[in-house]
């Protein structure tokens, strides 16, 4: 059943066209572009450097360290992961009837953004050194966009290089979309209708963003991926924040999933050929990589668990984000002494397998990723296209006790199509979008618990890696199509009863409990926050999907 259309905007709004067609920049979005880079005296900047030039730049701009393995190093502090509450949309005629306004998407005066672009511009215009890097998000051509950074920052731009697709050819090069990058300018909360000195600052009409006050470089790739959030869905294709890969049988497989469930790892598959590991595009063509690099987290990093990670990261032309450094330079990525969110960021192609296109056909089968940290979701779990809606609106995963203040024991968190935070569009509107094309393309999704077995965390113990791997496996070739199934009566889920390479034993998560009362109260207790979540969408969801979720009430 499909999700009920009732967005947050006016009566007389248009929803997402669902017309495939090939990307044209309009003419007045180039020309607003070119004007305002007109402003700025670029005749000082530094274009698209190679990756040695940004090395060189880097260090004698005092910018970050080298490491003895070869990646550069940045310190990020005091930001050291993105800014939610410094995000902005411009409330603007364009745009004003389809954004979901709220706690997401934070709306700004269109004053308030000239203000601030005039102010980044004088910024700009006074430094000594500008870099600008060319690049290419959307690897389908059909929908490729051309983007302009420019930057104070050289290593900041060597990041986008890594991270976006881009060309040896760049004389014809026309930006239909431009993002100025000051991580040293501070706004004015008094007078540029901001909260604090940071700023991130959307103009869908006339594609721009502006950066500033933070130089954590998270923020540069998704303010791309929120545009294209927005833009995507107006040509019939859904935007996607899920890796993707594709088997040597072309069957291909999405995998959602927020952080510290498994996305990036489970997507290394040596067997499987990645496709883009954060965010990509479903169209009547196929899948299609948002970007051209891979942005991993890498605290405590296992070389034996995630080889092709480790070997990244490893790498010269990588680019670090506030990883501790042994005082030999060596890294040492046990460390949360910066940060718990230490990164990497290097180029797709870094990978062992990849897919070189960055391109494959409609999915087989979509996975969506939990680290259920009270231990009672099953470890995969077959979903009805009802129950795939319920838990994508769902967004489910679980915070442990002990990463946060006052944390003392695990804690549900729930975000929209696993990354309401990069969505512009109302949740249903993607949501929506994924049920016909998963209807149109026979796809099926799966529920996967990365997280804990046998009990809650600091009582059980995280599901083995090797079973996740042969269950998720087993899954997108197909081997579990036919495996008969029985019902959790919690949660509804559809458990297969066996799994290659996996014990049977495992797969009911009650029977992995040695006190099956404990277990029935932890499963009754996560059922409730699911209700209570759901909430939100009872005025937008069918009864259908509102009636996929948990059976038990708690």
């Amino acid at each position: 059943m499909p999700v009920k259309k009732k967005l947050q905007r006016k009566a007389t709004s248009k929803k997402p066209t669902t017309k495939t067609t090939k990307r044209k920049p309009a003419a007045r979005s180039k020309a607003a572009a070119s004007q305002k880079l007109a402003a700025l005296n670029l005749k000082k900047a530094f274009y698209n450097l190679t990756t040695a030039e940004s090395y060189e730049h880097a260090v004698r701009n005092g910018e970050i360290q080298l490491t003895a393995a070869g990646p550069l190093n940045a310190v990020t502090t005091p930001h050291t992961g993105r800014s939610p509450k410094d995000r902005f949309v411009v409330r603007e005629a364009y745009s004003e009837n389809d954004v979901h306004w709220g706690k997401v998407n934070t709306e700004i005066s269109e004053k308030h953004f000239d203000r601030l672009h005039q102010k980044m511009v004088a910024y700009l215009n006074k430094q000594d050194k500008l870099y600008v890097r060319e690049v290419y998000a959307c690897a389908d051509p059909a929908y490729e966009m051309p983007v302009r950074f420019v930057s104070t920052s050289a290593w900041h731009m060597l990041f986008v290089k890594n991270m976006f697709r881009h060309k040896a050819d760049l004389s014809n090069f026309e930006a239909e979309f431009t993002v100025l990058h000051a991580p040293e300018l501070q706004a004015n909360p008094k007078t540029d209708g901001v909260n604090s000195g940071t700023f991130i600052v959307l103009n869908l009409a006339k594609k721009m963003v502006l950066i500033g006050g933070t130089r954590y470089a998270g923020e540069l790739k998704k303010s791309i991926f929120s545009s294209l959030n927005y833009l995507l869905p107006k040509q019939g294709v859904l935007s996607m924040h899920c890796s993707a890969n594709v088997g040597s049988d072309r069957r291909t497989a999405l995998f959602f999933g927020l952080s510290g469930t498994g996305k990036t790892t489970l997507s290394a598959d040596p067997s499987r050929a990645l496709i883009g590991d954060d965010e990509h595009g479903w169209s009547d063509n196929g899948v299609f990589n948002l970007e051209g690099g891979c942005y991993a987290k890498v605290i405590k990093l296992s070389q034996e668990a995630e080889p092709d990670i480790w070997a990244a990261s490893h790498r010269y032309g990588t680019v670090l984000e506030n990883v501790v450094l042994n005082p030999d330079r060596t890294l040492n990525l046990d460390s949360d002494a910066i940060t718990e969110n230490t990164r990497s960021a290097y180029p797709l192609n870094f990978n062992s397998n990849t897919d070189p296109d960055g391109m494959a056909g409609h999915p087989n089968h979509i996975v969506f990723l939990s680290a259920d940290a009270w231990g009672v979701l099953p470890p995969i779990s077959k979903l009805s296209l009802e129950q795939a809606m319920y838990y994508f609106l769902s967004g489910y995963t679980a915070k442990l006790a002990g990463t946060e203040r006052g944390v003392t024991e695990p804690q549900a968190t729930f975000s929209a199509c696993f990354g309401e935070v990069f969505m512009v569009w109302d949740p249903t509107v993607y949501a929506e979008m994924l049920a016909e094309k998963m209807r149109k393309h026979n796809t099926q999704a799966w529920l996967v618990n990365t997280g804990w077995t046998g009990g809650p965390y600091g009582v059980g113990k995280r599901m083995k890696i090797g079973y996740t791997r042969a269950m998720v496996r087993a899954a997108v070739e197909g081997k579990l199509d036919g495996v008969a199934t029985q019902t959790d009566p919690v949660f509804g889920l559809a458990i297969p009863t066996s799994a290659p390479e996996v014990p049977s034993e495992v797969l009911n998560p009650r029977d992995t409990w040695a006190d099956k009362a404990a277990y029935d109260a932890q499963a009754a207790k996560l059922a409730a926050e699911f209700h209570k979540n759901f909430k939100r969408f009872e005025g937008s969801a069918s009864a259908a999907i509102k009636g996929a979720g948990p059976i038990s009430k708690g």
